[in-house]
């Protein structure tokens, strides 16, 4: 059990330090206090990527972004009230404090009900069917997939991160060297979980293979993420925020720099401006990390090439509302052998 001091933030700490509460304990909030240890506010995982959205860095002070109107009860509520008030109020968390509103405790629903909220039943969509070009001189005789980073596969180590958060249902997109894929992983009874396989009898791009998709799924979001990406970002976490969100997709973002490698000069006319050296321009990329409801493939014909980026284009320009989850956790496409190797050394200092 967490002591709920550990939980605690002043209002003058900054998002990286809420971070890093959040990931130590993973409770899923953090409490803000005064310096009378009074709560004034609380900080989750989605305050934190709303506020990286608007552009604020991991160091700005916690009330900029936390929640000013937190849901909390009295040590005297019973767990009856507790859990009619997390479902009215859509919490999964509570603090209890005392009457001089002094921080005591946090009740979670998993407590109350004494019913794990780990599982979940959502489908993952896993992209392993690429030749992996620019690794020809490693992918010739093995699948990127199946290219270890430390010990284990590529492919084996996002599984397990995925089982990790309590998802249990896979599949995999299957292409090049497919047997060499399946003989591997088979039906997932090794890891405790079910895997089932769609074949592409012809490249169909980061999006085609979704037509693939059995139509009998249940109604639930489906993470699709390409599978050549070592990340730590919390996959629970990502399917949340795309439900507070409410669009029809979810696409994880990641942010990139750019430096202009010469002084730029704005002019107006023949008239300079301004001239500003080597600028740094900050974009964000996709990260090849997405949760899309299954309304929205579900018109995706079978056997059509279609690439995530035109798919998701398309989306946007019929009016669905797309939302996007930034990742400030360790990304890394292992695309080029660079990147290959870069994560052999990564890996071990995430373990």
């Amino acid at each position: 059990m967490v002591k709920v001091n550990n939980l605690l933030l002043q209002v003058n700490q900054t998002i990286d330090d809420a971070i890093k509460v959040l990931e130590k304990h993973g409770l899923g909030i953090c409490l803000v206090v005064d310096s009378n240890n009074k709560l004034v506010g609380t900080i989750t995982d989605g305050d934190i990527r709303r506020s990286l959205l608007k552009g604020n860095d991991m160091y700005i002070p916690v009330s900029n972004c936390m929640g000013l109107n937190p849901v909390f009860a009295q040590s005297t509520t019973s767990d009856e009230d507790l859990l009619s008030l997390m479902i009215r109020k859509d919490v999964l968390q509570i603090p209890i404090v005392n009457k001089s509103q002094h921080v005591i405790d946090l009740k979670t629903i998993s407590q109350i009900t004494k019913v794990s909220t780990f599982s979940r039943d959502n489908p993952v969509l896993l992209m392993a069917g690429g030749f992996g070009k620019r690794l020809h001189s490693l992918t010739k005789h093995k699948p990127k997939p199946l290219l270890n980073i430390g010990k284990s596969p590529i492919l084996e180590t996002i599984l397990e991160q995925f089982i990790k958060a309590g998802f249990s249902n896979f599949f995999i997109t299957l292409h090049y060297k497919a047997d060499m894929i399946k003989n591997f992983f088979g039906n997932g009874d090794k890891w405790g979980v079910k895997i089932e396989y769609i074949y592409e009898n012809k490249p169909l791009g980061t999006a085609g293979s979704l037509g693939l998709l059995p139509k009998n799924l249940d109604n639930l979001p489906i993470i699709v993420m390409n599978g050549d990406v070592l990340t730590t970002i919390p996959f629970e976490k990502l399917l949340d925020f795309h439900s507070e969100q409410g669009g029809q997709a979810t696409v994880c973002v990641r942010e990139y720099d750019f430096q202009v490698p010469f002084g730029v000069v704005a002019t107006e006319g023949s008239k300079v401006m301004k001239i500003e050296e080597k600028p740094v321009h900050s974009f964000f990329v996709s990260a090849g990390i997405y949760v899309l409801d299954p309304s929205i493939i579900k018109n995706i014909e079978p056997d059509v090439y279609i690439d995530m980026p035109h798919f998701l284009t398309d989306l946007i320009e019929s009016g669905s509302e797309l939302s996007a989850f930034p990742i400030h956790e360790y990304w890394m496409d292992i695309g080029r052998e660079d990147d290959f190797y870069q994560a052999q050394s990564d890996i071990i200092k995430l373990h």
